[in-house]
């Protein structure tokens, strides 16, 4: 089993502020709280929580072990 994360890197995160810096420069400061938001809750949405499960496989003569 295992799940995909994703890290957002520094560059990532500058750009965002940078972009948000300029829609509050422009008199619209909830809509760059919101762009915000939505930008870093897309970033979130990119990961994958899925389960994924592998075949069991066992080694011979022992049964009750499984190695992934």
């Amino acid at each position: 089993m295992g799940k995909r994360k994703v890290t957002i890197l520094e560059p990532a995160v500058e750009e965002v502020a940078r972009i948000a810096l300029y829609i509050e420069g422009e008199g619209l400061p909830k809509t760059a709280k919101r762009f915000v938001d939505d930008a870093f809750a897309f970033f979130e949405s990119l990961s994958d929580e899925r389960t994924i499960h592998r075949p069991c496989k066992h080694p011979p003569g022992r049964d009750w072990a499984c190695v992934v």
